[in-house]
């Protein structure tokens, strides 16, 4: 009975005792290597292909990616493939202020707009008012 759960503490042992296995890294090939592959992979006959990736530890998904990336000239390059957002061109000052000027710009045409089809519209009420005014004048005996 205490043998086996002296066993058993061995075997198992704590999480805190236990050395868990590296994290796998993921694998990244050059350009040059994918061109390598992908040219060997279709120039070799037709029963050789999977020997290939077997050799070198590749999917078929691999090389489908890799044909598409040579074929758009992504692979034309010795970097691998881009990743990750593009960065956007820095602004100088000057051209941050005249984005703010034209912005501020716009606004104040609409707004300007806007005041002048107000003061339209007022002095058509205006002129509508001294007619229904004078209208009531000649009316009255």
């Amino acid at each position: 009975m205490f043998m086996e759960s002296d066993s058993r503490e061995h075997a198992g042992g704590s999480p805190s005792q236990r050395d868990p296995a590296p994290r796998p890294s993921r694998r990244v090939f050059s350009a040059a290597y994918k061109l390598r592959i992908v040219t060997e992979y279709e120039n070799a006959p037709h029963g050789e292909k999977g020997a290939i990736l077997r050799r070198e530890g590749l999917f078929s998904s691999h090389l489908v990616e890799w044909t598409r990336a040579r074929d758009a000239g992504a692979l034309g390059g010795t970097s691998g493939v881009v990743r990750g957002p593009e960065k956007k061109p820095v602004k100088s000052a000057e051209q941050i202020e005249l984005e703010k000027l034209r912005r501020e710009n716009q606004r104040l045409k609409a707004r300007l707009a806007t005041t002048e089809t107000a003061l339209d519209i007022m002095g058509k009420a205006r002129a509508l008012l001294e007619q229904v005014s004078e209208s009531a004048d000649i009316d009255r005996p």
